[in-house]
């Protein structure tokens, strides 16, 4: 039997929800922006290879985040353009809610919800799930790293920003990973080994020998990047 939620009882049972996922979990949000403790639950649903789809409107996610999503292999991410809703489900369970999968609304706002089970609310739980998959249809697929994918499953490099406004053609820090042969977090890394970027309260930023030598910050549809000279395939 369906259930109403408030906030408290929103956050308790959708961290239920991606603890007990055991085959599937879907994950629909306009805001896309985790707290530690959903990273963790992630974490844990990938390392089991359960399969997991985030669907998102916007992204706030920093550059040292989205690298820590790109490296978990079993959870794929869709960009859905006007959404909305906000439905998270796995194989038994279900909550529709005000809740965004966003850390300030999760910590300061008040939410209502309702939770569905399989079981008990068979159709609404049956035109819940149809409905998300509906979503995920009509969503891009994309890696985060400024990656697309199409409906078949190709990769294709996706367009960070015109020509008009990259005239340089410089080098996204994923597509200069790639050229190196290396995995973006590991250049990243190297990148703040050397100094042309800096951690600071959980944030990355270019650090004045970065902007010397040519490195540049970028606001993109999905999130912050960096983007680099050609030089920097000598890095």
């Amino acid at each position: 039997m369906a259930k109403f939620l408030n906030t408290t009882a929103t956050n308790y049972y959708l961290e239920e929800l991606i603890k007990n996922a055991s085959e599937r979990l879907i994950l629909i949000s306009p805001f896309l922006k985790l707290n530690d403790r959903i990273k963790e639950l992630l974490e844990d649903k990938n390392r089991l290879k359960i399969d997991v789809r985030i669907v998102y409107g916007k992204s706030e996610l920093q550059p040292n985040e989205i690298s820590w999503l790109n490296d978990l292999t079993f959870i794929r991410t869709s960009f859905c353009k006007n959404l909305h809703a906000k439905c998270y489900m796995n194989e038994t369970d279900c909550i529709i809610t005000s809740l965004n999968l966003y850390e300030f609304s999760q910590v300061n706002n008040n939410e209502m919800g309702i939770y569905l089970s399989r079981d008990e609310d068979v159709e609404m739980y049956r035109d819940a799930y149809e409905e998300a998959q509906r979503i995920i249809r009509v969503s891009d697929e994309v890696r985060i790293t400024m990656q697309k994918v199409d409906k078949e499953g190709d990769v294709k490099a996706k367009q960070v920003k015109s020509k008009a406004n990259n005239p340089t053609g410089k080098l996204t820090s994923s597509k200069l990973a790639a050229k190196l042969k290396m995995k973006t977090p590991e250049l990243i890394e190297k990148l703040v080994a050397e100094g042309y970027v800096e951690e600071k309260e959980g944030k990355q930023n270019l650090t004045q020998k970065g902007l010397s030598a040519g490195g540049e910050a970028k606001t993109g549809k999905y999130g912050d990047f960096f983007i680099w000279p050609h030089s920097f395939l000598n890095v």
